[in-house]
């Protein structure tokens, strides 16, 4: 492996590390702020019982002066009736003097119930204060705790940095500037290569691509997502012996098969493609998708005659994969095709690029490839 790769895979966990403590240090202000909340809902609970307590002592204090009221109407209306002249304002002072009577024995109820409830409220009173007491402990001990954190996640930080410049000092310019640029976009700037495989992007690399990160003589970079690559020749034993058991044998689409799915790793202005040509009627079709979307590009293009004569140039050099839908199923597709079928076709190319790594894997045919036809 390269030195300046080594140090770029320093980098990265030294960059991993500071974006960690950022993250947490950052959370600081959210902590405190979710403490101060909870305490704030118990300081609410007691105010909100406080406050029922003295509205009681207001309703009481209310029926006490009604009270007060209505008996000194009862004294005078009694008073009124040693002086009435007639039957008939004797009978009228006394329903008045009965109907405060009644008010005075209901208000008397009511605040027989607010003394009920007196009990009550102090108990809630005395809870909520308690509570808040307790808590105002625990959160002020966990916010002290959580400074504590803070101040020891930044004297780790200040170091992580001094560390990251002494390895950025390590690599070259235009190295380092690629790597902080998709560092910026990618969240990595570097990523192992496993089974062919970018594991940052989990694209398959082309085959002349992946031996040169193999050989480690230069620096190599992925097409697809360009972080710098690198190869651990120990995953890769690690995994060596078990694959070829793993690997199922590898099925080949027949050649007169009226549906025919090709890999391009380069097709037109559009980079790696999957194509499908159909024949029907004397006549084929032909789509183009995104290799690593699914998306159709361009229009369905039909031309007369079988699709190896009528487009001979576009499965020059290209991967056969297995692979059939119908054309009432591919219609349902609209502008992009269903993962499953995507990933079908991603596993196929998988199996078809580690046969052509490992020629013993490779399944006898019986009859032979045609021309332009790199894998069938």
């Amino acid at each position: 492996m390269l030195p300046e790769i080594e140090n770029l895979l320093r980098l990265q966990e030294t960059d991993k590390e500071i974006r960690r403590l950022q993250e947490e240090i950052a959370e600081l202000p959210k902590r405190v702020a979710a403490i101060e909340l909870k305490l704030a809902g118990t300081k609410a609970q007691l105010e909100k019982a406080q406050a029922a307590m003295k509205a009681d002592e207001a309703a009481r204090r209310k029926h006490d002066t009604a009270i007060a009221d209505l008996r000194g109407k009862i004294s005078k209306y009694r008073d009124q009736s040693l002086e009435v002249k007639t039957n008939e304002q004797y009978k009228a002072l006394l329903h008045e003097i009965q109907f405060a009577e009644r008010d005075i024995s209901a208000t008397e109820d009511k605040i027989l119930e607010l003394m009920l409830n007196a009990d009550t409220r102090d108990k809630e009173v005395r809870a909520a204060q308690s509570e808040l007491k307790a808590e105002t402990a625990e959160i002020e001990k966990e916010k002290a705790q959580a400074r504590q954190q803070t101040a020891e996640d930044e004297k780790q930080l200040a170091e992580w940095h001094s560390k990251r410049d002494q390895i950025r000092s390590a690599v070259g310019e235009d190295l380092l500037r690629h790597y902080d640029r998709v560092s910026r976009f990618r969240g990595t700037g570097i990523a192992e290569v496993r089974d062919h495989k970018c594991m940052g992007c989990q694209v398959m690399l082309r085959p002349q691509t992946y031996n040169d990160v193999r050989a480690g003589r230069e620096t190599v970079f992925c097409d697809s997502c360009q972080r710098v690559l690198y190869f651990n020749p120990a995953n890769e034993e690690q995994k060596a012996e078990p694959e070829q058991h793993k690997r199922p044998r590898r099925h080949h689409p027949k050649i007169d098969a009226p549906q025919a799915w090709y890999y391009h790793e380069a097709y037109a202005d559009n980079g790696e493609s999957l194509l499908c040509f159909t024949n029907a009627d004397g006549q084929s079709s032909r789509r183009v998708f995104d290799m690593h979307t699914g998306r159709l590009i361009g229009e369905i293009l039909i031309r007369e005659g079988d699709f190896r004569h009528a487009f001979p140039e576009d499965i020059t050099v290209a991967v056969r994969l297995n692979g059939s839908w119908s054309e009432e199923e591919m219609e349902t597709w609209g502008a992009e095709m269903p993962m499953t079928v995507l990933d079908s076709l991603h596993a196929d190319l998988d199996l078809a690029r580690y046969e052509m790594a490992h020629p013993s894997m490779k399944a006898k045919t019986p009859a032979a490839v045609p021309t332009g036809q790199v894998a069938s």
